[in-house]
């Protein structure tokens, strides 16, 4: 079975540098033959999933949405470049979980609260995560945010700023 990369954050109000970055990871995930995961939204998540399909990847987009109509018309969201989009029907939070839960590791650029909970929740789990440092938002603050938590739970947290050395660490402890 093909491991599963979540890549999570800002959906809006992006630098052109993490957008690059985000695209980056995508066409990284597509050379290891994973499979993408995102919350199906705009944004920098977009553009890994863009970064994929370049890179002739596969995505999977978990969405907020009960059906195509209202992730397009009420949420927004994009239907293209997806291969599958899996409507949950449960909103943003409860479809963050969805995300989470999904993949075998996760990686963060950038973001805002609800990258936060989708971070909480993999560290919660003990799940495998990469951060893309210097992306600007939560991102590069949840070193700060895991030290002042104390807690343990066996994730296995990986820094970098390179979108290609990031994705190696993550697939070298998922093995």
């Amino acid at each position: 079975m093909k491991l599963k990369i979540g890549v999570f954050g800002s959906s809006g109000n992006v630098t052109e540098e993490s957008r690059k970055k985000a695209f980056e990871l995508g066409k990284e995930i597509a050379k290891h033959d994973c499979i993408l995961v995102t919350g199906a939204t705009t944004g920098l998540p977009y553009e890994a999933v863009k970064g994929a399909k370049e890179g002739g990847g596969f995505v999977v987009g978990i969405s907020p949405a009960h059906n195509l109509e209202e992730h397009v018309n009420k949420y927004g969201m994009p239907k293209e470049s997806h291969d599958v989009v899996i409507f949950t029907g449960f909103g943003r939070k409860g479809r963050n979980l969805i995300n989470v839960r999904s993949c075998d590791a996760s990686i963060f650029v950038s973001g805002s609260y609800g990258t936060l909970n989708e971070f909480t929740t993999a560290y919660d789990e003990g799940k495998v995560m990469g951060i893309m440092e210097g992306t600007g938002g939560v991102s590069d603050h949840l070193k700060e945010i895991v030290k002042i938590c104390n807690k343990e739970t066996g994730a296995k947290i990986f820094y970098d700023s390179d979108p290609r050395k990031l994705v190696e660490k993550l697939l070298e402890v998922l093995g």
